[in-house]
């Protein structure tokens, strides 16, 4: 069933990108996440923090089509889970995951076009069209990696790996880009490198929206607008970014007594002393 006024995948610009309604999740008997709500709207850049545990990476399942919710309902680009075909929706969403298990030794260039296959390795006999080609070089530039298109992909950083990740997801032209943790073991020069792209990527494609999964603030573009903060699977505060992340709901979350600053954008926290 399509949510009114939302066109079908592959048709013209979408308002409301994902819906989740009173979801939960249950796993061996467990409840994950529980009676969790959120509604992501196109060219929106939601931040999902919470501690280890609190079911982020679960709920980010939820809304790229990975897994079913136990109950509620998940309407993504206005199609309902149960209702449509996952192949066919998740060719819509861009899900990147920095533990990805590519291992070959591709260039750059080759591994951003396996996103227009969503293959791990090239489909034998196929040929990208100039247009495709001339999508991924975009990609490449807009993400800080045209100088390496010809670099091989066991020789790269955990952050250009990233970068590149990223690139690749985007080849289908997506309306919703989700991100697991995507600063995960970057060093200070790879995390700066990573933000800075996806600033360059909000600039350059502003229909897109996106949602990076994330337990430290310092990980936050400052193009972020709005948050969802998480704990024990369950949505304690959400809506803008500026409204959301204080240091009281923040260290709610957390469970520690918090400061928190913003800079240009960007956000730094610390424990507040007494």
């Amino acid at each position: 069933m399509r949510a009114a006024g939302v066109p079908e995948p592959g048709g013209g610009p979408v308002s409301e990108v994902l819906r989740a309604d009173g979801v939960d999740f249950v796993r061996d008997g467990r409840p994950i996440l529980q009676e969790v709500s959120l509604t992501v709207r196109a060219g929106e850049h939601w931040a999902l923090l919470g501690a280890n545990g609190a079911g982020k990476s679960t709920l980010l399942g939820l809304l790229g089509a990975v897994v079913h919710p136990t109950r509620g309902a998940v309407e993504v680009l206005g199609r309902r889970l149960g209702r449509v075909d996952l192949r066919e929706l998740r060719a819509h969403v861009g899900h990147v995951n920095p533990r990805h298990p590519l291992t070959s030794p591709l260039a750059v260039r080759d591994v951003v076009l396996t996103g227009v296959t969503n293959s791990v390795e090239p489909v034998p006999r196929w040929r990208p069209s100039p247009k495709q080609r001339e999508r991924a070089e975009a990609l490449m530039a807009t993400l800080g990696l045209g100088a390496l298109r010809d670099a091989r992909w066991p020789t790269l950083s955990q952050g250009q790996r990233a970068r590149t990740l990223i690139a690749r997801a985007l080849m289908p032209e997506p309306r919703l880009l989700l991100l697991d943790e995507p600063a995960t073991g970057l060093d200070l020069q790879g995390r700066e490198q990573l933000i800075d792209a996806l600033e360059e990527l909000r600039l350059a494609h502003p229909a897109l929206a996106t949602v990076l999964v994330t337990h430290h603030l310092e990980e936050l573009p400052a193009g972020t607008t709005h948050a969802v903060l998480l704990r024990d699977g369950r949505v304690i505060a959400q809506g803008r970014a500026e409204k959301v992340l204080t240091g009281d709901q923040v260290g709610k979350c957390f469970d520690l007594p918090l400061a928190l600053e913003r800079h240009e954008g960007r956000w730094s926290v610390r424990i507040r002393r007494a």
